[in-house]
């Protein structure tokens, strides 16, 4: 599956545009992601977001204006996109333009976004509802926060738990398979292996 990658925001945040069958697919909306989609000249149908942390969707409401295109996130994450107040009342000075959501996510072994197929595994641990999007064909695994070449995400936010973090990743997203490439949240694409393998959190599985 072509993609293309942007990293915007103070935060550095990754986000990807794939070319499906039936059209573009932008998973995560950093700031500067839709000045930077307009730029490809890419028109996308479809934003998923992996979870609504808010440098992850700073640009959805942006981005739903300029190209009309339907949202899909999960239950946990609509709040924090559609509440202008949600970061505020767990004390943080932040707050995006609000935008409801058009349809929902849940985990699945099999789900079709444009046509292409997609399994989507719920990994809760760095943020609520946090999904990491698989597709097999590609051995490709847009993941979020969840785990970094060398890292994982945080634990430590408001709804963190970094012991269910590491056990999702170690029972969902190792057995995926080593040769899978992993497009993170932050960083560098990694391997499943080379993580496996080497990764100080989750390694020597």
């Amino acid at each position: 599956m072509n993609y293309q990658s942007f990293s915007g925001g103070i935060f550095e945040t990754n986000c990807y545009l794939f070319q499906a069958p039936e059209g573009w697919i932008l998973f995560d909306a950093p700031e500067g992601a839709c000045e930077w989609v307009r730029s490809l000249g890419a028109n996308p149908k479809l934003l998923l977001l992996t979870h609504g942390h808010i440098d992850h969707v700073q640009d959805v409401a942006r981005i739903k204006r300029q190209f009309s295109c339907s949202i899909g996130c999960h239950p946990l994450t609509a709040p924090m996109i559609s509440d202008r107040e949600f970061f505020r009342n767990f004390g943080f000075q932040l707050e995006i333009e609000p935008q409801e959501p058009d349809f929902l996510i849940e985990e699945t072994p099999n789900r079709i976004f444009l046509g292409a197929d997609f399994e989507v595994l719920e990994i809760p641990g760095h943020c609520p509802g946090s999904l990491c999007f698989f597709s097999p064909k590609d051995k490709l695994l847009v993941g979020g926060d969840v785990l970094f070449a060398g890292s994982i995400g945080r634990g430590d936010l408001p709804g963190g738990d970094i012991d269910l973090l590491i056990a999702g990743i170690r029972k969902k997203l190792f057995r995926l398979g080593d040769d899978v490439t992993i497009l993170p949240g932050h960083g560098p694409p990694a391997k499943i292996g080379i993580e496996r393998k080497t990764n100080p959190f989750v390694g020597k599985q």
